[in-house]
């Protein structure tokens, strides 16, 4: 998933209901800006027009890759074809193919969707010459989510000096599907299954190839993503072919240490999914094209068997991307990772069953119940323990493992708007991201009224990870001298409302739940 908002008690009526909220915040994001006469930029494919706010200037709808449509579904993303003329960058485009009604889960509305989704969009200060970029890969388990959501509105952030980037990828069975007759019709060397990858991989070339004429510099790309954007963070970090793409990366709330399926467990569920939409199992690749992508928007809980995920196709990704970690073979790059303190309420609010925790822990379990002096029928100890064991013991594997490389700095998120703290179980899953994008009147529009407090937490927020991705080392106001992860001191950085730097953070707990990993070193 991708966002919760910390003090509201997770239920599903409460997430749809802020659909037609989100559908007004939504119709009126940037309503303020306006189109620049010449405000125009020379791209490879042509050219592209932009608006402003006076100082942060919007190009938005921008193609990097060919609309995955027709004989083009199911396939890697192809080059973007050139225009003439002006192509109007002032609107933002639809998101891609994926359930209206869970999307609001992923911070917006998905009404304006097609499969010709294949876009970014860039926001840059007036004047941008040289500066680093920061690319987002939205969360929202691979199946909703959108670069277009209100909440991923990159003006604030930009306002730090940065330029930002937002993109669609392709969710659900169009994103990651594999199935044997599209195994069988594809080239030897060709990657299979993973298109959402793909995707996000092609964006990030368009970005190498492209971002100086807005003023980016190309060597100085920081990718950043939430829950499964950081899922896709992690296995690109651990892929050869992202090399050179991006020289730092953000992970939050989102570092994957559960195997992937295989390609053959990928094609088990591809066939379920076409039984689903009625296709028999000597279906041809036509025939899964000559459907309607809503099709399978409602099948991808069949076909995903209850996650969607990159798997192992043996061409694109070969391993898990944990391995690579573990093995000292990722991306040598600075990263910054966390997770946040009520990460398991949006989980279990969508149904995630709590008895999961109390296997977890197995014959360990009434030494966990002493660590968090709960007993495990306390639904509280499912609340804490999913979120440690899926989230912050996890972060900090993740930065035990690259602390000896380029630098990590690991963060733990427990800031909660001053209005709601008395109610509130902790920050929530994705509740971080209206404070490093700032989109503090999304917040507003959705949640309630901040105090000053809370504004001033979110621009130094905004302000910590805009310097990260500047200096590939976060220069915090909020939290001074936060230093490179080292194992033995283990500090990590705490953003509450006393922010601070904090020694052995929970390491009872989290060792625990760390020495209970399958098939990874410890």
């Amino acid at each position: 998933m991708a966002i919760g908002f910390e003090g509201v008690r997770m239920t599903k009526s409460w997430l749809i209901v802020q659909i037609a909220l989100l559908a007004v915040m939504q119709a009126c994001a940037l309503i303020t800006e306006r189109p620049a006469e010449g405000l125009i930029v020379h791209i490879t494919k042509g050219m592209i027009s932009g608006k402003t706010d006076g100082e942060i200037e919007a190009y938005l709808n921008i193609p990097y890759a060919a609309a995955p449509t027709g004989e083009r579904r199911w396939r890697p993303p192809a080059d973007a074809a050139s225009w003439s003329g002006v192509r109007d960058g002032t609107q933002m485009g639809p998101a891609c193919p994926q359930p209206v009604r869970l999307a609001v889960v992923a911070g917006g509305v998905a009404n304006f969707q097609s499969e010709d989704c294949l876009h970014l969009n860039i926001w840059r200060p007036k004047g941008a010459a040289d500066l680093p970029v920061m690319v987002w890969i939205h969360g929202g388990a691979h199946v909703i989510g959108s670069g277009t959501f209100p909440i991923f509105d990159g003006t604030q952030l930009a306002r730090q000096g940065v330029i930002v980037v937002t993109i669609n990828y392709r969710l659900g069975a169009l994103g990651y599907f594999a199935h044997p007759a599209l195994t069988a019709e594809a080239e030897a060397d060709a990657p299979l299954g993973n298109f959402g990858l793909m995707d996000q991989l092609a964006a990030l070339r368009w970005v190498q190839t492209n971002i100086a004429s807005f003023g980016g510099d190309p060597a100085r790309v920081t990718v950043f993503g939430e829950s499964a954007g950081a899922v896709s963070t992690m296995t690109l970090l651990s892929m050869p072919e992202a090399s050179g793409l991006f020289s730092a990366a953000i992970v939050q709330s989102g570092v994957n240490l559960l195997p992937p399926r295989s390609l053959t467990e990928q094609e088990a569920l591809g066939l379920a999914a076409a039984n689903a939409v009625g296709l028999g199992a000597d279906a041809t690749a036509r025939d899964l094209r000559a459907t309607s992508a809503d099709d399978w928007v409602t099948v991808a809980g069949v076909r995903s068997g209850g996650s969607v995920n990159p798997f192992i196709d043996g061409r694109l990704l070969r391993a898990p991307p944990y391995r690579g970690f573990a093995d000292g073979e990722e991306l040598d790059v600075p990263l910054m990772i966390g997770a946040n303190s009520n990460e398991a309420s949006v989980l279990l609010a969508m149904g995630l069953r709590p008895e999961i925790a109390t296997a977890y822990f197995g014959d360990q379990l009434t030494e966990a119940e002493t660590v968090y002096g709960l007993p495990a029928t306390d639904p509280e100890f499912a609340r804490q323990a999913l979120g440690d064991i899926w989230f912050v013991a996890p972060a900090r594997w993740l930065a035990t493992e690259t602390s000896d490389g380029a630098p990590s700095f690991l963060y733990h998120f427990d800031y909660v708007a001053e209005r709601r703290r008395e109610k509130s179980d902790g920050a929530a899953h994705g509740s971080e991201i209206t404070y490093v994008f700032d989109t503090t009147e999304y917040y507003e529009s959705v949640v309630g009224e901040l105090t000053p407090s809370d504004r001033v937490f979110a621009d130094g927020l905004s302000a910590c990870w805009a310097s990260f991705a500047k200096t590939r080392q976060p220069q915090c106001a909020l939290v001074p001298g936060w230093g490179g992860y080292d194992p033995q001191r283990d500090e990590v950085a705490l953003f509450a409302p006393e922010t601070r730097i904090v020694a052995g953070f929970r390491q009872p707990i989290l060792d625990l739940i760390l020495s209970r990993y399958d098939d990874l070193p410890h």
